[in-house]
């Protein structure tokens, strides 16, 4: 029996990525203050950093109710099939345990799987695409769990911050919290690695900020696949010529942060993402 997969807007999958392998999606929600946008629906990523360009209130994020998920696993399993959520880090969010309270409510109605991604932007995204490939090879619900867990603990997220003023406001700081009394004047560099957010380093300037990432990238053995993120700014182009002697163009995939981590990301974030071999 075929098996289909849900996850939630923090995977910044584009429409295209969605329709080519099934995939559905289920938005959160972006606030500046009282204004609230359904993420891609009310709210494209460019819209979103240009209005958090001009807006003099802090953007906030909120987890889709467990009823969003129950429609979307409802509407995926519709013909009987094993569903599979893989979702948003726990440790970031509370989306993970709206797939789980759907999941629970849906009870014995369908095969419901719910994965905690530990990971965002690309690291989750990967992770979907990969068990949507799987669905489509007729991977059985067990093989496709067993093959996206494993590569949670071999998803690695850095990112280049020009401010962790969003990721201190929003409640998200983590482990990056000591990092806040030194750095003026400094470029915090985010590790997402473990599903929390935690201090990686820091730079003087943005661009040493890049070749940072760059050097953390190439202590890896060489990597099949490896992901440039980016919240809509005009430097990624710089990360793709650093890691260009060792990555050539069709290992290297482009994903454009969304609203919901570039909420906590705030203007500017930029980074890499892949997984580490087995």
């Amino acid at each position: 029996m075929p098996v289909k997969i849900v996850t939630d807007s923090a995977a910044d999958l584009t429409a295209e990525q969605v329709a080519a392998h099934d995939i559905r999606v289920v938005p959160l929600t972006i606030r500046f203050g009282d204004e609230e946008f359904v993420d891609g629906v009310d709210l494209t990523p460019q819209a979103f950093y240009d209005k958090m360009a001009s807006s003099e209130v802090m953007p906030a994020t909120a987890a889709p109710a467990p009823g969003a998920f129950e429609v979307a696993m409802r509407e995926a399993g519709a013909d009987g099939d094993t569903v599979i959520s893989i979702n948003l880090s726990s440790g970031l969010s509370a989306t993970m345990q709206s797939a789980q309270n759907a999941a629970r409510a849906i009870g014995d109605d369908l095969d419901v799987r719910v994965i905690d991604s530990r990971s965002i932007t690309a690291g989750l995204g990967m992770k979907v695409i990969r068990a949507a490939e799987l669905a489509a090879d007729g991977a059985s619900a067990d093989d496709i769990v067993r093959e996206i867990e494993a590569l949670v603990p071999r998803t690695h997220v850095f990112g280049a911050l020009l401010t962790l003023e969003n990721l201190k406001k929003n409640g998200r700081i983590g482990g990056a919290q000591a990092m806040l009394g030194s750095l003026l004047n400094i470029k915090p560099i985010v590790d997402i690695s473990t599903g929390e957010v935690t201090e990686a380093g820091k730079q003087r300037t943005r661009s040493k900020s890049l070749v940072w990432l760059r050097d953390r990238l190439f202590q890896e053995p060489e990597l099949e696949h490896v992901a440039i993120c980016h919240g809509c700014s005009d430097d990624y182009e710089e990360i793709r010529d650093l890691i260009s002697p060792r990555y050539s163009g069709d290992q290297v995939s482009i994903w454009t942060i969304g609203p919901v981590i570039g909420a906590h990301g705030g203007t500017g974030v930029a980074g890499l993402a892949w997984h580490a071999p087995a």
